[in-house]
């Protein structure tokens, strides 16, 4: 009862807070520069030029506080030591494309990168043009989205179960694995098999991202203009033509912004790799690394360094997606 308290109390505070904030700003700075007098016409106009910033105020100084000062203080941590009081220099760079776990989370992470953004979209892509065509479309819809409502970690421990592995001599509680031994073959721990194991853990990505591409894409090949479609089908086109070849290329933006914005989850995942194996069994990835030397090795500066190598290779991405979907709502 009392987290129930307080977390009912932080909510109102926060609410009233906002409606607070927003009253008494707009009441000040409509007593700064009155709407009245020989300068009511150029007050105005400063006010509505000051007013939209004055609203952001709050969301810019809480994007400064969460998001620039950490950036800046992962860099200052990254030339110096465990601690984060002894200056020294590239030595934590050095050390990091020299490390053999570095080198195997980026292997890991390019892994990553190739398999779960492209079958996503694909599965994604596929379930939107399917539901689409079936009288229980929406039902179908709902319960391919319904992963996206589970936590990396719930997810990671329901496959736990698929991938779930006993003794050779045990019965096998493992879906996975009772398949295996039901078509003649032998159980194995498949989450320990490394560079395959990566697959498996992907496998968990793909199920929770398809929903997500599955909407957005359907959306698109809603927008397709009727005309296109039916001009093909005068033609002669088949269905399947029809499919990659008009509706495909015109929801490419589209296909391409929910690509990369898979993409940038991808290069962030440390969930799943945590819950299964916790980077064991050559599945390390960068972001779990990050989480081992910060929060394991109590290395400050080696977690700042792994952390800026995310942000340097998700930047690019999001900046390309963020001018995308400017060009696509345009």
């Amino acid at each position: 009862m009392e987290q129930l308290f307080y977390a009912l109390l932080t909510v109102v505070i926060g609410v009233f807070g906002c409606v607070a904030y927003y009253f008494f700003s707009n009441l000040a700075l409509d007593a700064v520069f009155p709407a009245k007098g020989e300068e009511a016409g150029r007050n105005i106009n400063r006010a509505n030029a000051i007013r939209p910033w004055l609203f952001l105020f709050p969301a810019l100084a809480l994007l400064g506080l969460y998001l620039l000062y950490p950036v800046y203080q992962s860099v200052v941590l990254s030339f110096h030591d465990a601690r984060g009081e002894n200056f020294v220099g590239l030595d934590n760079w050095i050390w990091l494309f020299n490390d053999e776990k570095f080198g195997e989370s980026m292997l890991n992470n390019a892994l990553w990168l190739i398999f779960v953004p492209a079958m996503s979209t694909f599965f994604g892509l596929i379930a939107a043009a399917l539901t689409d065509r079936i009288k229980w479309g929406n039902f179908a819809k709902s319960l391919i989205f319904m992963p996206m409502a589970i936590s990396f970690i719930g997810a990671s421990v329901i496959w736990k179960f698929v991938y779930d592995y006993r003794g050779a001599d045990q019965e096998q509680i493992g879906l996975l694995n009772a398949l295996v031994v039901a078509l003649g073959g032998d159980p194995a721990a498949w989450i320990t098999v490394p560079f395959w194991n990566n697959f498996f853990l992907m496998i968990i990505l793909v199920w929770i991202q398809t929903g997500f591409a599955m909407v957005i894409l359907s959306a698109a090949l809603r927008g397709i203009p009727e005309e296109t479609i039916e001009a093909a089908i005068l033609d002669g086109a088949s269905p399947l033509q029809i499919f990659w070849k008009i509706k495909v290329p015109q929801i490419w933006g589209t296909i391409a912004v929910v690509w990369t914005t898979i993409t940038i989850l991808v290069l962030k995942v440390f969930d799943i790799v945590l819950a299964m194996t916790n980077g064991q069994w050559s599945s390390q990835v960068l972001a779990n690394l990050m989480f081992d030397w910060m929060f394991r090795g109590a290395d400050f500066g080696r977690a700042s360094v792994v952390a800026l190598v995310i942000m340097l290779l998700v930047t690019p991405i999001m900046v390309w997606n963020i001018r995308n979907a400017r060009q696509e709502m345009r």
